[in-house]
């Protein structure tokens, strides 16, 4: 079979996630403390490359490697051709325009012509300017862009923020909403096509890890004289799955996969209807 190369981000907010959620789909790294480029995994069809994030666009778009996890925002940075696979549900950021507190642009109705805009993101922030009929020049910068107002080198930045706590600690206020960004396990296009089995297996194993992401499996023990009462206040994502209890009284056991936030009042209501000895166990992937 041939082998795959996953790409995740070597270091920054969404490195160890990425690692995480790896293994908790089976794919242990091996050498994920040694610094390594390369990392083998559990599965010895199944390699880990740890990259730059901004770079891993670029990676699976030219086929350095076959799958990788990023960011929305660096694939549309990079306008990378590739496949989103799925959405990991973390890392949730949104790429905004904003101005100094104390400046006089409240609104993009007071932006004008000659007023320049500082981004590690030219290419979305271009795109966002055309948009708005607006022509201004962009300064790229790598780092820092919330102080680019304050020292002269623009009077506007486009920035990435989770909850604009950082732009409101550098007096900078949100004056628009660009682009909405979240964590993506995207994939070559060509490795998609010759490689399918192994990628599809990945892919598979992740969204199961989601899946099961605030479930719970709750079991219990239940009397066969008590079962109609526990059905009713039984939710669960497939049906009930009931099995005979071989004891001195007639009793079954009961399971199902419910979501955590029912946990706490179903087992008392459960308590009430006659159910015993109770289990509420964590769920690492649901197929």
């Amino acid at each position: 079979m041939m082998k795959i190369k996953i790409a995740i981000p070597s270091k920054g907010r969404i490195s160890e996630p990425s690692i995480n959620i790896l293994e908790k789909a089976g794919l242990g790294l091996i050498d994920k403390n040694n610094r390594k480029l390369i990392s083998k995994t559990f599965n010895e069809d199944i390699e880990v490359m740890f990259a730059r994030a901004s770079d891993i666009p670029e990676f699976v778009n030219d086929g350095v490697a076959d799958m990788g996890i990023t960011g929305v925002d660096l694939i549309n940075e990079n306008e990378a051709d590739v496949i989103e696979l799925l959405d990991l549900r973390f890392g949730q950021t949104k790429l905004v325009l904003a101005a100094p507190e104390e400046s006089n642009i409240n609104s993009v109705d007071d932006i004008t012509e000659e007023m320049k805009v500082a981004t590690e993101f030219p290419v979305l922030t271009k795109k966002y300017l055309d948009k708005k009929g607006l022509s201004l020049k962009i300064v790229k910068l790598s780092g820092s862009t919330e102080a680019a107002p304050f020292i002269g080198i623009a009077d506007l930045i486009t920035d990435l923020t989770s909850t604009g706590t950082t732009l409101k600690m550098n007096h900078l206020q949100i004056i628009d909403n660009i682009l909405d960004s979240t964590i993506k396990l995207i994939g070559n296009k060509y490795s998609l096509k010759n490689k399918k089995e192994l990628i599809e297996a990945v892919s598979t194993s992740i969204k199961g890890v989601l899946d099961a992401e605030r479930k719970k499996l709750i079991m219990m023990n239940v009397k066969n004289d008590d079962l109609d009462k526990v059905k009713e206040v039984m939710p669960s994502m497939g049906g009930l799955t009931i099995s005979e209890v071989l004891s001195n009284e007639k009793t079954v056991a009961v399971q199902a996969v419910i979501d955590e936030k029912e946990v706490f009042e179903l087992v008392n209501c459960l308590r009430n209807a006659g159910a015993k000895d109770i289990l509420v166990v964590p769920i690492e992937r649901i197929i």
